[in-house]
């Protein structure tokens, strides 16, 4: 079975996919079947038997009576198969934990702008979630909405979702006195935990892509560091009992995650230390065996105890890096591109966090108007 598709390889060689077609009122799914040769074949007849229900070239029936758990499910079946597998474990996991114990019973005509707003103080309130993450779960509400107006002409079409306010928070940025302690500390016996976070230091990289790089990822020749890969430790969706997780290699974060960054001399240098033979091999570990993320995390945490700096997580460095680009000069777009942001409003407005001696040597270059010049010179 595909993980998260609903597809299978059936005794007499076919493969199976199911899709969700309606649920009955009682909350049973009905499901559609689609039959092919080879797993693409069936995958590919049941993306298109959603795309028909969708479009709504295949008679639907009796989804005014549907409730609006129906239409979640119905909605991330039809995305499955669009999805990164850890958008999809995400989704899933906020429709199951918050969406549908909240809005699951009720009926689409039941769904107000009030009601939203109600389930949106509920998740910060008693859920106590952050604001970030109330904000990613309306995202995805919203678009649930639209695909049920799709399903009944436009129905929900006042609805309006309100995304609450997020304050803007301090962002945490090493010091250069911090950041010199740091990495005098990890250039004293310098091992691959050490090498991966001053490679996060000097490049921007987040700490999945770090576990994620292989060696056939870095050019001694070109020198560069291609990005083409992340890790990250998801839910899984087929584990039986108890909630169980698994670490899954895939693409990054978006299209402009994909990225090649200049290799330093100094990171090229202790490259060379690491360098194993085997260019399927990860670099940090030197096997075919990626590091786990949060045990990097855990080398982080004793590494900043033993310098004494307080408050820092791997995206921290990530931060680092950037006011210190921007204090050397670099130019925005240069900068966008080399941490992978989808344009430069993001790096703007997330990552450059100019000090007080960056914004003071800015304002010396003012050129003193010629009046006031002037007028101390009389």
């Amino acid at each position: 079975m595909a993980k998260g598709e609903n597809i299978f390889k059936r005794k007499d060689g076919r493969w199976e996919a199911r899709y969700i077609k309606t649920r009955e009122k009682s909350g049973k799914i009905k499901y559609g079947f689609c039959y092919g040769k080879t797993y693409m074949e069936a995958k590919d007849k049941a993306a298109e038997a959603r795309a028909k229900l969708l479009s709504g070239t295949v008679s639907k029936p009796e989804v005014k009576a549907e409730k609006f758990s129906f239409y979640c499910d119905s909605w991330l079946d039809l995305r499955s198969t669009q999805l990164k597998a850890s958008s999809y474990v995400k989704y899933q996991y906020g429709i199951e934990k918050h969406v549908k114990p909240y809005l699951g019973n009720l009926y689409p005509e039941d769904i107000t702008t009030e009601k939203l707003s109600a389930f949106s103080q509920h998740l910060i309130n008693e859920k106590e979630l952050s604001i970030k993450s109330v904000r990613d779960i309306l995202t995805f509400m919203r678009s649930i909405l639209t695909y049920i107006n799709k399903q009944i002409d436009g129905a929900l079409s006042h609805v309006e979702v309100i995304y609450p306010r997020e304050s803007p928070k301090a962002v945490r940025v090493l010091s250069e006195e911090e950041e010199s302690r740091l990495v005098l500390y990890l250039s004293n016996g310098i091992d691959a935990g050490r090498f991966a976070v001053y490679l996060a230091l000097r490049t921007g990289m987040r700490i999945g892509e770090i576990c994620a790089l292989r060696w056939k990822d870095i050019s001694f020749d070109e020198e560069i560091i291609c990005v083409n890969k992340t890790v990250q430790r998801i839910k899984d969706i087929n584990s039986q009992g108890k909630t169980k997780t698994m670490l899954m290699i895939g693409s990054p974060k978006s299209d402009k995650s994909r990225r090649t960054i200049p290799l330093m001399p100094d990171i090229s240098a202790l490259c060379r230390q690491f360098y194993q033979d085997d260019p399927e091999c990860f670099v940090l570990t030197g096997n075919g065996n990626c590091m786990e993320p949060r045990n990097l995390q855990r080398y982080l945490k004793k590494y900043t105890a033993a310098c004494s700096i307080e408050n820092v997580h791997f995206h921290t460095l990530r931060h680092t890096f950037a006011t210190r680009c921007i204090e050397v000069g670099f130019d925005v777009k240069t900068l966008s591109e080399v941490l992978g942001h989808a344009n430069i409003s993001v790096t703007l407005d997330r990552y450059v966090h100019p000090n007080i001696n960056l914004k003071r040597e800015n304002m010396r270059r003012l050129k003193t108007a010629d009046c006031f010049s002037t007028a101390q010179s009389d």
